[in-house]
């Protein structure tokens, strides 16, 4: 009879050891399709407009830029307010200042703005991979549930086993006692 029990047993444990390993395999399954998502993202492939508009952006945006086009502005000034005669190209109300700056203005301002566009696309996958790395995280914690769900049914399985056991056992006395009372 505990032969048999032992196979029981033995078969039990075989079947929940195979469910494990279906939960773990399945979880690495998912785990490597984000993984392998997040280590090869798309490559950044940039056009030479791309690159030079990075680059008047980055300098556009800078004090350097504001400060260096400051001092030029300022002697722009200086020199057309001084100047004598002929030698003043921009004489006071500054027009061709004015045309120089709303060009430059015309100018830089949809060259930022691509540069913008291309950092959000940039911010839009960082999300992403966010997304993924959190993603990966609730699998992680759903397996490790689903895991802790097993183990808490097959010790309840087991408590139940010994319980009926214990209970067999519990009826086999009651019955030898029961059978020692009625012989006298």
């Amino acid at each position: 009879m505990e032969n048999k029990s032992d196979d029981l047993v033995s078969k039990d444990e075989n079947e929940f050891l195979s469910k494990l390993h279906k939960i773990v395999a399945e979880t690495i399954k998912e785990e490597d399709l984000i993984l392998n998502n997040l280590l090869h993202p798309a490559k950044d492939v940039l056009s030479g407009g791309q690159k030079l508009s990075d680059q008047v952006a980055r300098f556009g945006g800078s004090w350097k830029f504001i400060i260096l086009f400051g001092i030029i502005l300022i002697l722009w000034i200086i020199y057309n307010v001084t100047a004598i005669g002929s030698k003043a190209f921009d004489p006071y109300p500054f027009i061709l200042m004015n045309l120089i700056l709303s060009c430059i203005a015309a100018l830089q301002a949809p060259i930022i703005m691509m540069s913008q566009n291309r950092k959000e696309e940039k911010d839009r996958m960082r999300s992403e991979n966010d997304y993924l790395i959190n993603l990966k995280a609730e699998m992680g914690i759903r397996s490790l549930h689903q895991k802790m769900d097993l183990l808490l049914g097959e010790q309840i399985k087991k408590l139940y086993d010994l319980q009926a056991i214990q209970i067999q056992k519990l009826e086999e006395m009651s019955g030898k006692l029961d059978s020692n009372h009625k012989l006298p």
